[in-house]
């Protein structure tokens, strides 16, 4: 694996690299057999649901109404700073 990650790792730490694997691959194994056939698979422990609301239009400004207060304004728009150079 450290090969692959390409990491550079002693042989003390690929030992207890190997250790620690052994273990996750052990608790992987339990989990495993816990989980009877009939046990769906699942990627979270509670429904997801979508809770976001309906996409209704609400009350909108008029483009008078948008400008009325904008600092400077032009042919219906707002007008802003330059930041390019150029056109």
């Amino acid at each position: 694996m450290a090969q692959l990650a390409h990491l550079e790792m002693s042989e003390t730490e690929l030992e207890k690299m190997a250790g620690e694997l052994g273990v996750i691959v052990n608790a992987i194994k339990s989990v495993s057999e816990a989980a009877g056939d009939d046990v769906p698979a699942t990627s979270h422990p509670l429904p997801l649901t979508n809770v976001m609301r309906e996409d209704v239009v609400g009350q909108t400004l008029t483009q008078e109404e948008a400008l009325q207060n904008a600092p400077d304004a032009e042919d219906g728009r707002f007008k802003v700073p330059a930041i390019l150079e150029g056109e």
